[in-house]
C-alpha cells in the first residue's frame, strides 16, 4: 500500500505558476503509475496528467497541454504538477494518484488508480 500527500495549492492570480507536489510512502514509488486528477465545484474529477513508472511517457489533458507539466522524482518519492499560466478555470481541488501497473497507457482514467491523496486545493482568482 502507498499513502500520498499532496502540497503546494493555493490562492493565486490568472496567469501566475504553482508547482504541486505529491509526496509517497509505502511500497516502492518507482513500481507506480502516477496520475494528477482535479474537481471543480459541481463537477466530475477529471484526469489531469499522468506519467508512467520511468517518466517515459507521459499525458497532459488538452485543457492544460502547453501550461502544465508533470514530472517525477523516483528517488524523492515524489510526483510533481507544473502548473503556469494559470487560468480561472483551473481552480479546482487537485488530487495525485497511484496505480500499480507494469504497463502504462494515457486512457488510465479515475477508476483506473488504486491509492488517492486527499487533494489541495487551488484556486486562481481574476
Amino acid at each position: 500500500q502507498v499513502q500520498l500527500v499532496e502540497s503546494g495549492g493555493g490562492l493565486v492570480q490568472v496567469g501566475d505558476s504553482l508547482r504541486l507536489s505529491c509526496a509517497a510512502s509505502g511500497r516502492t514509488f518507482s513500481t507506480y503509475v502516477m496520475g494528477w486528477f482535479r474537481q471543480a465545484p459541481g463537477k466530475e474529477r477529471e484526469i489531469v496528467a499522468s506519467i508512467s513508472r520511468n517518466s517515459g511517457r507521459t499525458f497532459h489533458a488538452d485543457s492544460v497541454k502547453g501550461r502544465f507539466t508533470i514530472s517525477r522524482d523516483n528517488a524523492k518519492n515524489t510526483v510533481y504538477l507544473q502548473m503556469n499560466s494559470l487560468k480561472p478555470e483551473d481552480t479546482a481541488v487537485y488530487y495525485c494518484a497511484a496505480r500499480s501497473s507494469v504497463s502504462y497507457s494515457p486512457t488510465y482514467l479515475n477508476g483506473d488508480y488504486d491509492y488517492w491523496g486527499q487533494g489541495t486545493q487551488v484556486t486562481v482568482s481574476s
